[in-house]
């Protein structure tokens, strides 16, 4: 777990880069505390209005926290293919939420009442897969899709596959944890970011 300094540290990070990215400009993040400096993957989450505005992420680590934040930030804002790039005007009503991901481990199961006993709803991430096909779907998707049936159906969809493919028992399925945590999108962020 990351300190409460640090969490702030990454979320500060986070729309610092999306600012300077609205004015064409670089953002310099300054001293960064030693635990920010880890080899992690992660994922930025933007909400507007409580409704998905950009999700980006990495799920495996090949760079050190900050970073990793700092790009899925400005990808989410400005990359994320299924919206536009994020407005000026947009700026001070998004809310960022971060995701940093324990390593993906295989989830080995040998059919799909299997699968379904040994996944750990509300808690495991997971990451599906069968040749090209791959999707993730965040531990916070449970919210959204609270069956077991539903969240893997989803996910084989979003990977390309028939909603029923997790049935087979043939899949590749991975599954990781994630320390989530996001801003508290207040009076005094919409007042500090107003000049976008």
């Amino acid at each position: 777990m990351l300190s409460k300094g640090s969490r702030k540290k990454l979320l500060e990070i986070a729309r610092r880069s999306i600012a300077a990215q609205l004015e064409n400009r670089r953002f310099e993040m300054g001293k960064i505390a030693e635990e920010l400096k880890k080899i992690r993957a992660t994922f930025v989450t933007l909400t507007k209005n409580k409704e998905l505005r950009g999700c980006i992420g990495s799920l495996e680590a090949r760079q050190t926290l900050v970073e990793d934040v700092r790009q899925n930030a400005i990808t989410a804002a400005f990359g994320d293919p299924r919206f536009p790039p994020l407005s000026s005007r947009e700026f001070a009503e998004i809310k960022i939420e971060i995701s940093i991901l324990t390593p993906p481990r295989d989830l080995e199961y040998s059919n799909a009442a299997d699968l379904l006993a040994k996944l750990r709803a509300g808690k495991d991430g997971v990451i599906l897969s069968s040749g090209w096909n791959s999707a993730t779907f965040l531990p916070q998707v449970w919210k959204e899709l609270q069956r077991k049936e539903e969240f893997l159906g989803s996910l084989c969809v979003k990977a390309g596959l028939p909603f029923n493919a997790w049935r087979s028992g043939k899949l590749k399925i991975q599954i990781y944890e994630a320390e989530k945590f996001g801003e508290r999108l207040g009076k005094r962020i919409r007042e500090k970011f107003a000049q976008f």
